[in-house]
């Protein structure tokens, strides 16, 4: 966790398991030091950053061996937020046919104890601001447990209503605002100035372009800079912004540039590989 102002920040990227982020033999430092496994990314990028935005969960609920060994894999105070099953936004649509499997999910949640950071509801963008999906939008609000924080991603535009925010914030759920091309800035950037909550989750996107992720290819300062100042002037006394490799090509390099614009330490993955080199 880092703070400035009366804010604390958890910045971190989408996932950690890419082999394009393992510096190559006899090349410059990519992010992960020479020779990495995949077994060992997660604790070497914990050393990077405090927090991570996992992906797989949004395929299924994970199995209590696999929550132990991230647990193990990194430090006390590193926090881990989770998608929600894609079968409980997506198939589902949040609807009642989802409760037990997100009961189920919420159990396994748990397990991260102190660990866990928020739990991302990402609905998909055919789920439009209709009269039904808005009911289900309601109910599924009403059974969130309070012990455990969440943020809700909308995709399609027609969400972004006093309604939602209304509702958002009368149960303390953020609004995730996303940098994303599905979505105009316009309405994303008027957004911000309607959330309430004492959570903040924002989520750096980008378009599926890209064949590797070895090195940011595509520089978007200005977005990433306009950004900066929309986070810290977000309600939210408590922050967790998540990037993602497309984003602009390298997801630790824009999560550290971001850092840095907030006047927050980074870790230069120049020393990650120097303290590797020492074992």
């Amino acid at each position: 966790m880092t703070e400035t102002g009366n804010k604390q920040f958890h910045i971190g990227c989408q996932s950690w398991q890419y082999d394009d982020w393992v510096t190559k033999s006899g090349g410059d430092t990519i992010f992960y030091p020479r020779g990495t496994r995949p077994p060992d990314m997660l604790s070497i990028y914990a050393e990077g950053f405090d927090t991570i935005e996992v992906d797989s969960t949004a395929y299924g609920t994970p199995a209590r061996s696999t929550v132990d060994r991230w647990i193990n894999s990194t430090p006390d105070d590193f926090l881990f937020s989770l998608k929600l099953p894609s079968s409980i936004t997506h198939q589902f649509s949040l609807g009642p046919q989802a409760f037990a499997q997100f009961d189920e999910f919420v159990e396994a949640a748990r397990w991260f104890g102190g660990k866990l950071g928020v739990v991302l509801i990402q609905l998909p963008a055919v789920f439009e601001a209709t009269k039904e999906n808005g009911q289900n939008v309601r109910d599924f609000l009403s059974r969130l447990p309070d012990d455990l924080r969440f943020a809700i991603e909308f995709r399609h535009p027609g969400w972004f209503v006093e309604w939602t925010f209304d509702e958002l914030n009368e149960r303390g759920v953020a609004l995730a605002l996303v940098a994303g091309k599905w979505i105009p800035a316009e309405s994303v950037i008027a957004a911000f100035a309607k959330t309430r909550t004492s959570l903040g989750y924002v989520r750096f996107m980008g378009i599926r372009d890209l064949p590797s992720f070895e090195r940011v290819c595509r520089v978007r300062t200005p977005e990433l800079e306009t950004w900066a100042s929309i986070i810290t002037t977000l309600a939210a006394t408590e922050v967790f912004v998540y990037v993602d490799n497309y984003f602009e090509g390298h997801a630790p390099a824009t999560a550290n540039r971001l850092k840095q614009m907030l006047s927050l330490p980074a870790v230069d993955p120049v020393r990650l590989d120097a303290q590797a080199s020492l074992f």
